[in-house]
């Protein structure tokens, strides 16, 4: 590629994410309207973002348990939204020790979708905020959001704003677990983001299988959902979409803060019903 080309696709990528560039970069004024903090705890990490209605002011992704809470009381919000896979949300409060609105995203939680899933008591809160946070920013519109964490998750909300559910296969470092801890002789692998397709290594073909293996699984599953509806939109979220966002043929939108968009709209949405 010529340097003229390298260049008018770097310029092309800032104005397609400046308006995320925008959001999170906090002003002087902001800080005086915050008025809501929303949470997604996982099993290590927890992400936090701080809104003011719709705006998102600022978040932190990597924050360890007693950091969230650091975090939290150094900008005392007018309500709270939590979310965990990890940590109850009783031992969440009496960390943190605020006496404000507390919204404890569950199975029984009212969100602005609608569900058609069998198990809604079992399906994980990040994939509804996910998919809330998707429905808001494209309305109207058939998606499909993929989520790459330790699993790789897809969920299908059509245009008119009900989740169907969808896939749940395992995520890059799980699949790079799996090999090594099944198998006797193969090494624990880590990922290469230029593997070449043909690996003359068992290291290599270890990088090769894991990293292709997702693409054709991403590629095969959007394709298998552009038959089942004649639009679609594809958007990407988690902790390993930056790695294979560049990879994908299919055009996809990648918002990384997905999932605390989606907890703020669930948040909003319930402060409504009150």
């Amino acid at each position: 590629m010529s340097a003229g080309r390298i260049l008018t696709k770097f310029k092309s990528e800032i104005r397609a994410n400046l308006w995320r560039l925008l959001a999170i970069v906090p002003r002087k004024e902001d800080f005086c309207r915050i008025m809501n903090i929303v949470v997604d705890s996982g099993n290590t990490y927890s992400k936090v973002g701080w809104f003011s209605g719709d705006k998102l002011i600022r978040y932190q992704f990597g924050l360890r348990f007693e950091e969230l809470i650091v975090s939290i009381r150094s900008d005392v919000p007018e309500r709270i939204a939590y979310s965990s896979v990890s940590r109850s949300s009783e031992e969440f409060k009496n960390a943190l020790k605020l006496d404000i609105p507390f919204l404890d995203l569950t199975g029984s939680t009212s969100i602005p979708l609608g569900i058609n899933y069998e198990t809604p008591d079992t399906l994980g809160a990040d994939r509804v905020a996910a998919a809330v946070g998707a429905n808001w920013l494209f309305p109207n519109e058939n998606l499909v959001v993929i989520d790459m964490g330790t699993c790789i998750t897809y969920d299908l909300i059509n245009s008119d704003g009900i989740f169907h559910g969808g896939l749940i296969s395992p995520g890059m470092k799980m699949r790079f677990s799996a090999l090594h801890t099944f198998t006797k002789r193969l090494p624990l692998a880590e990922p290469n983001p230029n593997p070449l397709f043909i690996g003359k290594s068992t290291l290599k073909c270890l990088q090769s299988g894991v990293i292709y293996g997702i693409l054709a699984e991403i590629e095969g599953i959007i394709e298998k959902y552009r038959h089942e509806t004649s639009t679609l939109r594809v958007v990407t979220c988690g902790g390993d979409a930056p790695f294979f966002e560049s990879k994908l043929k299919h055009p996809i939108f990648a918002v990384p803060e997905l999932v605390l968009i989606g907890l703020n709209r669930i948040l909003l949405h319930n402060v409504a019903l009150q």
